[in-house]
């Protein structure tokens, strides 16, 4: 019976590693999400102009995500990407959600069930045009625009401050947006 109740109690608190495992999110240490995050004005579409390549994404040109609201509150995520080698368009749907405030831009969002990412916007312009967004870790980066380019001196500015954190430009995907 001992055992059991033992057994128990460790299958509990894995359960509860597990689960919390899944719900931290981060921002890599040298990141800063953006304060005084306005939602309402994120909400819509953004265009991918570069990203740190990573398994979801490879392949994919004409790269673009949707933010709108869902009913509970919460974001739904609307990705998008032309499969130039299998020439056909692939779609991902998921949620994002605050870590903490609304006005502070660190979410984390899923595709896949219990299972989160870090998305912090850590750079936006004042009319929310241009955003710099970065995964919980300097493996993930993502340079986005209200329209299919972004001026040179906006990218410039966003290269040079993901640097700072540590990101490795060099090696951003410039998406084409042909279609």
């Amino acid at each position: 019976m001992k055992m059991r109740c033992l057994v128990g109690v460790l299958a509990l608190v894995g359960v509860g590693f597990f689960l919390n495992s899944c719900s931290r999110k981060t921002i890599p240490e040298k990141a800063k999400a953006v304060q005084n995050f306005e939602k309402e004005k994120y909400l819509g579409k953004w265009y991918e102009i570069a990203r740190l390549d990573f398994k979801f994404e490879k392949g994919l040109n004409n790269t673009s995500a949707e933010y709108s609201l869902n009913d509970n509150g919460g974001i739904k995520v609307d990705n998008k990407g032309y499969d130039v080698k299998n020439d056909k368009w692939k779609q991902s749907i998921g949620k994002a959600k605050f870590v903490r405030d609304e006005n502070v831009a660190m979410l984390k969002v899923s595709f896949f069930g219990p299972f989160y990412g870090g998305y912090n916007v850590i750079a936006i312009d004042k009319e929310y045009k241009y955003a710099l967004v970065s995964g919980g870790s300097l493996n993930y980066l993502w340079i986005l625009s209200r329209e299919k380019s972004i001026p040179l001196e906006v990218a410039s500015a966003y290269l040079k401050m993901a640097e700072e954190i540590g990101f490795k430009t060099a090696d951003l995907i410039w998406v084409h947006h042909t279609k």
